[in-house]
């Protein structure tokens, strides 16, 4: 919980909200710098102003996803990240999908961010991007050699968007996330924009007592209250953007739906 709270300040009803980019550099739909960067400033406009606690921004569009990304990929995160950092002194993160530990920790050392989302950390998953082995002994070893260590790692447990291979349970995976050295488990539902059930989240709650646990996907102001009873805060965005649903979308809404900082300001008011 230490890390957690030096970061946010607090250690519950914490919103932490996504920058989504769009497809980036190297990808057929890259729309240029110019409109990736002015997308990203609106939403993280929206999600200040509507009174997020944190930001993270993700690789979310570039579909195909590639388990490690290619250095296109990398230095258009480097670019956008540097802008956001510029942009606002709220703690700040990243994650690099698909499990890209190297890259995020490499640009949070370099950008000074305060902590990255791993989706697979001690389990074994089928993506549509290949099989993924949890390496968590040597994401440990690679953030100590690059002198990050007080980078936070907020860890997935039997991610979304992925069939689970290994044969642990949900509480034993986050057990084993917990021993090595996770700095918050993050519980999701199946696809995006789908909740974890309120039953999981309270058994993990009674099963790993005081570790910090956050919600990463699914959350919106009709469930926060229910979920935050047994959780620390959430990852948010989708249910933040404006207009509906886009058919054939695996992210649910596409690239050039903005934040809305009336609903970002409509799910802090729903805490309270």
């Amino acid at each position: 919980m230490d890390k957690m709270k030096k970061i946010f300040n607090k250690d519950k009803n914490i919103v932490i909200g996504a920058i989504h980019f769009p497809p980036l550099l190297g990808y057929k739909e890259f729309p240029g710098f110019g409109a990736a960067l002015k997308n990203a400033i609106a939403d993280l406009k929206a999600f200040k102003n509507g009174g997020v606690d944190g930001i993270i921004f993700e690789n979310n569009y570039d579909i195909p996803h590639k388990i490690f990304v290619d250095p296109s990929v990398i230095s258009s995160m480097v670019f956008l990240g540097e802008k956001i950092r510029k942009a606002t002194s709220l703690p700040l993160g990243i994650s690099v999908l698909w499990n890209d530990y190297k890259t995020a920790l490499s640009i949070a050392k370099t950008l000074d961010l305060q902590f990255i989302r791993i989706p697979v950390f001690v389990d074994k998953v089928k993506t549509d991007y290949g099989i993924i082995d949890g390496e968590s002994k040597k994401i440990i070893a690679f953030r100590k050699s690059i002198g990050a260590e007080k980078i936070a790692l907020f860890t997935d447990i039997h991610v979304k968007h992925a069939k689970l291979l290994s044969s642990y349970n949900l509480i034993t995976s986050a057990k084993l996330a917990i021993k090595n050295k996770s700095d918050a488990i993050i519980i999701t539902g199946k696809w995006t924009g789908n909740a974890p059930t309120i039953t999981e989240v309270q058994n993990l709650r009674k099963n790993i007592k005081h570790f910090p646990v956050l919600i990463g996907s699914g959350v919106d102001k009709n469930n926060t209250k229910e979920l935050f009873k047994f959780a620390n805060g959430a990852i948010v965005s989708t249910s933040l953007k404006k207009g509906i649903k886009k058919a054939k979308e695996v992210n649910v809404k596409s690239y050039t739906q903005r934040i809305k900082k009336n609903k970002v300001k409509n799910l802090i008011e729903s805490l309270k």
